[in-house]
């Protein structure tokens, strides 16, 4: 059985998650979702509009039939990758340079698999969030 691994904050779950989710399903027979720690996102973002605590997040994940683990991160790291069992790491295709090549080139020497995933069009967290702000 493969394992594909996918990260994320999914405080304002919406469709373009469900259809990455769907994507990665058809690389791997296993889904295993991170969740980032609210905690650690207002740490670097203190002005972070967050909907859901990390609990409430991982419980709505771990309630959809496609999602088979959630666990918990900070950051997307190599010391974040050991220590989840995966075969696939599932990327969005804007996820390049910096600390993204770290994670590649760590998935790479470990003989790990990448794929980029598409993002679904006209659909983004970021501006549900100004939608529902303006209200």
């Amino acid at each position: 059985m493969s394992r594909i691994l996918t990260f994320g904050v999914f405080d304002y779950f919406h469709i373009g998650h469900l259809r990455l989710f769907k994507q990665c399903k058809e690389y791997a027979d296993y889904l295993i979702v991170a969740v980032q720690e609210g905690d650690y996102i207002l740490k670097y973002k203190p002005d972070a509009h967050i909907l859901y605590t990390t609990f409430e997040r991982v419980e709505m994940l771990e309630s959809l039939r496609i999602v088979d683990r959630v666990v918990i991160y900070n950051s997307v790291c190599p010391e974040t990758l050991e220590r989840i069992d995966f075969d696939i790491l599932a990327l969005g295709e804007e996820h390049r340079g910096g600390r993204f090549e770290i994670v590649e080139a760590w998935c790479r020497e470990h003989g790990k698999q990448v794929v980029r995933l598409k993002r679904t069009p006209g659909i983004c967290s970021s501006d549900i969030k100004k939608e529902l702000l303006k209200t």
